[in-house]
């Protein structure tokens, strides 16, 4: 049977707006919902009554990430005239479309066969809370509300104010076929319907941040249009991206949704970094939000990683992610904000908390390898799109990072990468497993900081060696790239002799801050073989222990091993399953030629996506372990869409066909390892510097490849890789 997961609310959102309710489009002040803009909660309570009653709800979605639809009929009821109205004779529909501001449409139509008068009542609520409040569930306001009827204008004036933080929601009446009517705190319409008549009218909300209020723009009932100079060049990215059609029609759908929910992250207000006529104009580089609801942002880590998944998706899709946060490096200390000279920044935010410097968020500086993989991402950039210019650009901000490495980066001077942190209201773990309980030793006890966890050695060594080959195939500056790979070799020695853990077949999750061993199997180990030249045969028992049944949920691989002390699989990283983490697993196994193992775990997460609403990964899911009437459970809170969720799944695909690009040379490397479940892809549109390629990979019976070029724009060289 078909089973669908996912949380039973209706999601949508449109740069740093976001809307939440239930599927009856009603918002609940005490839950995770509403109408959230730039950290704000603008609309906290949103309640329909026709009759004096709650419609009835027939069917309610999301129609695109920007825009809902909701379908009513009404129960029994009084009219406002004394007369009866038979249940189901009336039908109302909602139309919802966010950005920027929320067009709401209301449609009544009288299907009975006589007259009716009734009324329809809209109640909105703003609470103005912190979007680190609602997902804290604390109910604190901290300033003074005020509202304001104009009945002249049909308009609706919410101010919030906390010192000098403010914060407006106007709710306005357009188009409507009666007048409305403002008492109890909503809006009530009375309505005169003949046999067959429809009546409509508009709400629009309209926020107000520092100052500027958001008009809104969207005509009525348009949900799936693109409609603004900025969504134009939104289906622009995604009709240009690059598309893959594989022997399997339930991976073309995850391939296509995550493409859209990509495209639907995207955070317009960074885009004056690349405004139309600049010199920086160009429609691939843009800045994702790293999920929704609670990552309506610029995180770092998580731009970064996605950078690092995508490029046969879109080649200069990095560079937008890379100006942002170069805009944001640092250049001086601040302890309270983990800020040190040439750190990338980990998160922004611009609720009130931020405002009001109750949270580090100014930016926050509290992620450890955001900066080595900054780096990473500039160099591997390179490779795909070769634009001398944009890495011109970029390489002052790379050269301050590797200087961060070498003194900030290393606490003690021991060659190693250690986190530790200062901010007062900072995070506790500062790599990717930053839940503050993540990173425990095997009693289940947290480990002492600071700490140096083994991926985030590793992708120091991958930054430098990468950084290195810029530095020689772009300035010929060999002394300075020949330091940095002595440097990485150095730092490669140390990961083998202090971070392998002979005993259990894998390297070690870390070093505490006595610099002994953190002694729990966790998924970390399978970045190492993703990043950097490990020992074969040490890559061969990493494998063998990723996929061991402590670590293998049928799912995907755990972040942290059932057999721990400390394993919760309905935890944020102590047991449950990442999509991002499986994907990057899977191109570390698919590396040493263990390509069977790294199908199987695309096959786990291929399986789950399909499981779950629209075929949407969530952030995170539980680590229950999979049996024959089993489906994936999704975390409570987890983002959905999510950024690096959605790029697992290009990550994946681009694995099994071994993809790598050199657009110095224009060329395309090939390592493919499909497996039975999915013999066939091809890609279009596959895009190197100035060049493109479409071709078609294809496994035979025996496990044997063969690729054909379908067409070729600039004679790209498509290089078949046997060996690693």
């Amino acid at each position: 049977m078909e089973v669908s997961v996912g949380p039973p609310v209706i999601s949508t959102h449109f740069d740093d707006e976001v809307a939440i309710c239930e599927l009856s489009a009603e918002i609940s002040g005490t839950k995770e919902q509403g109408y959230f803009v730039d950290d704000t909660r603008l609309v906290s309570g949103y309640r329909l009554k026709l009759g004096g009653d709650r419609p009835v709800l027939l069917n309610s979605a999301a129609v695109d990430h920007h825009s809902s639809r909701s379908e009513f009929t009404n129960p029994e009821l009084v009219g406002s005239d004394g007369n009866q109205i038979a249940q189901n004779s009336m039908h109302l529909r909602l139309d919802r479309c966010i950005g920027p501001g929320m067009h709401e449409d209301y449609d009544l139509t009288n299907n009975g066969r006589i007259p009716v008068v009734i009324d329809l009542e809209v109640s909105i609520e703003s609470d103005f809370a912190d979007l680190f409040d609602v997902k804290g569930h604390r109910r604190i306001r901290r300033g003074s509300i005020r509202s304001d009827w104009d009945e002249k204008r049909l308009r609706l004036t919410t101010n919030y104010l906390n010192q000098t933080f403010a914060r407006s929601l106007i709710i306005e009446v357009n188009t409507n076929d009666s007048p409305p009517e403002f008492a109890n705190g909503g809006l009530l319409f009375r309505i005169n319907l003949t046999p067959g008549d429809t009546w409509h009218t508009c709400l629009h909300w309209v926020p107000i941040i520092d100052g500027i209020e958001r008009t809104v723009t969207r005509p009525c009932h348009d949900l799936l249009k693109p409609t603004s100079i900025s969504e134009v060049s939104g289906q622009q990215w995604i009709d240009q991206a690059t598309t893959f059609d594989t022997s399997d029609p339930g991976v073309n759908q995850a391939v296509r949704q995550a493409t859209d929910d990509l495209a639907g992250l995207r955070l317009y207000h960074h885009d004056e970094l690349a405004a139309p006529g600049s010199a920086m104009h160009d429609i691939e580089s843009w800045v994702p939000a790293a999920g929704i609801p609670w990552f309506v942002s610029l995180f770092g880590r998580d731009a970064l990683i996605v950078a690092l998944q995508t490029p046969a998706l879109s080649p200069r899709f990095a560079l937008g992610s890379l100006r942002a946060l170069a805009a944001l490096q640092a250049d001086s200390y601040d302890d309270s904000r983990d800020m040190q000279p040439g750190k990338i920044e980990h998160e922004v935010r611009h609720g009130e908390l931020a405002a009001l410097k109750l949270i580090p968020h100014t930016p926050y500086y509290g992620a450890h390898e955001t900066t080595s993989l900054f780096v990473l991402v500039a160099a591997r950039a390179w490779r795909w799109h070769g634009d001398r210019r944009s890495i011109d650009a970029i390489r002052p901000h790379v050269e301050r990072a590797l200087s961060w490495i070498d003194t900030d980066g290393d606490l003690d001077g021991d060659g190693l990468q250690e986190y530790q942190t200062r901010a007062p209201n900072g995070y506790l773990d500062q790599g990717w497993k930053d839940a503050g309980d993540a990173i425990v030793m095997s009693d289940g006890s947290p480990a002492k900081l600071p700490i140096a966890l083994c991926e985030h050695q590793a992708i120091v060594v991958a930054a430098k060696r990468a950084w290195a080959d810029v530095l020689e195939e772009v300035y010929e500056e060999t002394k300075i790239a020949s330091r940095l790979r002595s440097e990485a070799d150095r730092l490669l020695n140390q990961i083998e002799e202090r971070f392998w853990w002979e005993s259990e077949g894998t390297y070690y999750l870390g070093l505490d801050g006595d610099k002994r061993p953190i002694d729990s199997v966790a998924s970390n180990a399978g970045h190492l073989l993703w990043l950097i030249d490990i020992d074969p045969d040490r890559a061969g028992r990493v494998v063998k222990r990723m996929m061991a049944d402590d670590m293998w949920s049928g799912w995907g691989i755990r972040t942290l091993s059932s057999d721990h002390v400390a394993y919760d699989p309905l935890s944020y990283q102590r047991g449950s399953v990442w999509p991002h983490d499986n994907a990057i697993a899977a191109a570390g196994f698919q590396n040493y030629g263990y390509g069977v193992e790294a199908a199987k775990v695309a096959s786990g997460i291929f399986d789950a996506t399909a499981k779950f609403a629209s075929l949407r990964l969530p952030e995170l899911f539980a680590g229950f372990t999979r049996d024959p009437g089993a489906f994936p459970v999704q975390y409570l809170g987890a983002n959905v869409p999510q950024a690096w969720s959605s790029g697992a799944i290009i990550h994946l695909v681009s694995t099994l066909i071994g993809l790598d690009a050199d657009a110095q040379r224009n060329a395309i490397f090939l390592r493919p390892a499909l497996p039975v479940w999915m013999s066939e892809v091809t890609v279009h549109k596959l895009r190197v510097g100035q060049s493109s390629v479409d071709l078609r990979v294809v496994r035979d019976a025996k496990g044997n490849h063969e690729v054909e070029i379908l067409a070729n724009d600039g004679d790209l060289s498509v290089k078949i890789v046997n060996e690693r």
